[in-house]
């Protein structure tokens, strides 16, 4: 099901901001929604940028001389390059990303982002009656590139459902009333050998430049029309304009009445393949017309006839009007070129209150219609051949699954299947920062800076300043990731106070016995500051995978009590627990046992979780998702803060947040290999960083319900193995060329890897290499077996 999106702008324009913005977010045909409230800051200079984007585009369509649909006239601008016209779209996209990144409108982007699946069909619909809102491209938002399947459409603010008049008849074929105006200086014969393309679904109505009384009589029709189509010379001013032919033009309140009957006898869908069309759009807002194509801006004849050829064959050929346009749209980006921002102008406006419907509902076809030709025929082949090969086939995927999850017990894919991980999470798209958390980073230079006798990467000095610093603007937590198993130097008696913080935690390291590390004598740990006590500790222990690469995080695990590190609670979840704490937040077990806080379970990893088959799970341990490989968390460094240069900013940087404190300084050598570290020379983590990770990723699945990651049952994901071998059964079955065989197994390869990305976007790890290999093999095995059975 697709998702409809409403965005309303009231009381307020560009000039003064909308103090108020609403959006409204369901799931087509459910009559619940969720609702959420933001507002936009003033920007004159947007409206402003768009003013001298629009005279430089009407300047340069006049210096490359390009056909167009609108009677271009003179203007400010004379001159203008592509350089500067390129320069200026940039700015405009900037603009206007930077004003929806606006924070008072953030928490309406976030919900939507937390909502909606970038694989589903999304309707945006932008309601205003601010006509210069409604000339802006939105299609720049960055939301639109995140979500591919989404395409926005504009709205007035008030609206109301036509109430139509009952059919008579089923109609056998969608009905169209195309209108060609005034062709002076452009080509209308091209629009209409398209239209006429559709003939075997279409039942079509040409009037060329028609006189007034012509197009009422066939507007009153009583067999509604479908479709009404324009094209020819138009104009948005006051009221849209058409030029209906070489003497007449009108506007589009001269056909008021006849629209009105058109629209009550069925009519859901005009399309003008015409310039300037907004002013056209707003005219058939008032009337209710359910949906309405424009464009947005002057057009190309070449533009106009690419637009409406993609539009109508993906229309009619089953997809959705929303996907077809977005589509259609977005292949104008090949004649860019040479006819500037052609994908800026396509534009839906659409009435809300009328139901999505598509191609396939305005018509019944006949069933002996040729609508009905594209039913394949069977094969002419015998029907014991065929059943004997289908279970040769069956059995062989059978076989083949078994023996690639035989081999994946061994553990033998697991280096392959975690680099397929790391890749995936590498490919995900940057989720910015936390804005709950703040690093404060000891650098190379904070070190020597201090001037320490002993080789510590930060002194009870700088520590006691660095602590009066911070606790003027109470910081929800404090976290030191920095080890002190010694006393505080009794020159600094302050700073004994202020570990003694219940806000401060402070980590040590556990005692591990030699068998953990062969070769070695066993491992005390490192022991926690003598002045923080039991329950203001954690572990810093990181679990490190057999190619040194950290994927997974530990809440707890049982400790020796005798350990220098006597706490069973690790760093960052003490961290993350403290915090949430404030909001009224508590761990608890499930029925599974599981730990959940708020809506969020941390599942415990097993020893053949997802990927894994060699897994030491000891402790409660969970898959790390990663915020992105660039810092999770704003950063300033040591110096930054003694120096007072940060005393103005300290209050918005530290206040109720979590402040983590560890060095990132390489002679300290805290550094990790992670899944964004492509080999073991590039791209280390710090320490950090790393448990900033960890933290944010418990908060972020509580408080923001950001998806955990999660994994199959061994059941599940031996039947999704199976599947895909049967896939390659299927294929070998039905494919014998080296050629054909090639482009289907890329294809179903390149599908599966799109899964389970698409999974891994929502939290979800699911077998790609097994898969991948038995839909391979089960192939090339069906191929013989089918061969087999041809030559005997």
């Amino acid at each position: 099901m697709s998702k409809l999106v409403v965005l309303s702008f009231e009381n307020g324009d560009l000039h003064r901001g909308f103090p108020s913005v609403t959006a409204r977010f369901w799931e087509e045909g459910d009559s619940h929604y969720m609702k959420f409230n933001g507002s936009l800051p003033a920007a004159p200079e947007l409206l402003d940028l768009y003013r001298n984007w629009r005279l430089l585009y009407l300047a340069l369509y006049r210096r490359l001389e390009l056909n167009s649909r609108i009677e271009i006239i003179g203007g400010d601008v004379t001159n203008v390059s592509a350089v500067d016209f390129d320069s200026t779209c940039k700015q405009l996209s900037d603009k206007i990303n930077h004003w929806l990144d606006s924070p008072s409108f953030l928490r309406i982007e976030q919900e939507l982002r937390t909502q909606l699946d970038p694989t589903q069909e999304i309707r945006v619909i932008i309601e205003t009656d601010d006509r210069l809102l409604q000339q802006l491209p939105w299609h720049l938002w960055d939301f639109c590139t995140a979500y591919p399947k989404a395409e926005i459409a504009l709205s007035a603010s008030e609206y109301r459902r036509t109430k139509r008049q009952p059919t008579r008849t089923h109609k056998a074929k969608v009905r169209i009333l195309a209108i060609f105006g005034n062709s002076k200086g452009i080509n209308l014969k091209k629009d209409r050998a398209i239209l006429e393309e559709l003939s075997e679904q279409a039942e079509i109505k040409f009037l060329v430049e028609p006189q007034l009384d012509v197009l009422y009589k066939y507007l009153w029709q009583d067999e509604g029309w479908d479709i009404l189509f324009f094209a020819g010379h138009s104009s948005s001013q006051e009221k849209g304009t058409l030029q209906l032919n070489k003497t007449d033009s009108l506007t589009l309140d001269q056909l008021k009445y006849a629209l009105q009957r058109a629209i009550a006898g069925g009519l859901k869908l005009a399309i003008f393949n015409s310039c300037d069309g907004l002013g056209l759009a707003r005219d058939l807002a008032e009337l209710d017309i359910p949906q309405v194509i424009v464009m947005r801006e002057p057009i190309a004849d070449a533009v106009a006839h690419k637009f409406l050829r993609d539009v109508l064959w993906a229309f009619s050929g089953g997809k959705t009007l929303y996907v077809a346009v977005r589509e259609a749209r977005e292949k104008l980006q090949g004649l860019e070129k040479e006819y500037p921002c052609a994908t800026w102008l396509p534009v839906i406006c659409q009435n809300p209150a009328e139901p999505l419907t598509n191609w396939q509902d305005w018509y019944a076809p006949p069933s002996n219609s040729t609508a009905n030709r594209f039913k394949q025929k069977q094969p002419h082949r015998q029907i014991s051949i065929a059943q004997n090969q289908l279970g040769k086939v069956l059995l062989a995927s059978m076989a083949i699954a078994a023996l690639v999850v035989g081999v994946r017990q061994l553990g033998i894919l697991q280096t392959w299947e975690l680099q397929a991980f790391d890749l995936g999470l590498r490919l995900r798209p940057n989720e910015g920062l936390d804005p709950r958390l703040l690093i404060v980073e000891v650098t190379d230079n904070d070190v020597r800076q201090q001037q320490q006798k002993e080789m510590r990467s930060l002194s009870d000095a700088a520590l006691t300043r660095l602590l009066e610093k911070l606790r003027p603007y109470r910081p929800r937590v404090i976290g030191l990731d920095i080890y002190r198993d010694f006393p505080v130097n009794p020159n600094q008696p302050k700073l004994v106070n202020y570990l003694r913080d219940d806000r401060l935690i402070a980590v040590c390291e556990v005692q591990r016995a030699k068998d953990d590390y062969p070769g070695k004598d066993d491992y005390p740990g490192i022991d926690a500051p003598p002045e923080i006590p039991k329950n203001r500790l954690g572990f810093s222990d990181l679990p490190v995978d057999g190619d040194r690469v950290i994927r997974r995080q530990i809440l707890f695990m049982d400790i020796n009590p005798q350990s220098a590190c006597a706490t069973n609670e690790s760093f960052s979840f003490r961290l993350a627990r403290l915090y949430l704490d404030a909001e009224g937040i508590q761990p608890q077990r499930d029925s599974q046992g599981n730990w959940q806080m708020g809506n969020a379970v941390f599942r415990r990893l097993e020893s053949d979780t997802g990927g894994y088959r060699q897994l030491d799970a000891g402790g409660y341990q969970m898959l790390l998702s990663y915020r992105a490989a660039d810092p999770v968390a704003k950063q300033v460094t040591l110096s930054q803060i003694l120096s007072s240069s940060l005393d103005a900013k300290l209050s918005t940087l530290v206040k109720d947040r979590i402040v983590l404190i560890g060095t990132t300084a390489e002679s300290f050598k805290d550094f990790h290999l992670t899944p964004y570290s492509i080999d073991s020379g590039s791209r280390v983590m710090p320490g950090v960083t790393i448990h900033a990770h960890m933290i944010s990723q418990i908060i972020s699945a509580v408080m923001d319900r950001r998806p955990l990651l999660w994994w199959l049952p061994l059941w599940a994901e031996t039947l999704w193995i199976w599947g895909w071998s049967l896939v390659g059964g299927a294929l070998g079955w039905q494919l014998h060329s080296s050629l054909q065989q090639g482009l289907a197994i890329a294809t179903a390869l390149g599908i599966l890897s799109g899964l389970c990305f698409v999974l891994l976007l929502r939290g979800g790890w699911l077998p790609l290499v097994p898969a991948a290999i038995a839909t391979a093999i089960a192939l090339l095995v069906a191929d013989k077996v089918t061969q087999t059975d041809h030559k005997s």
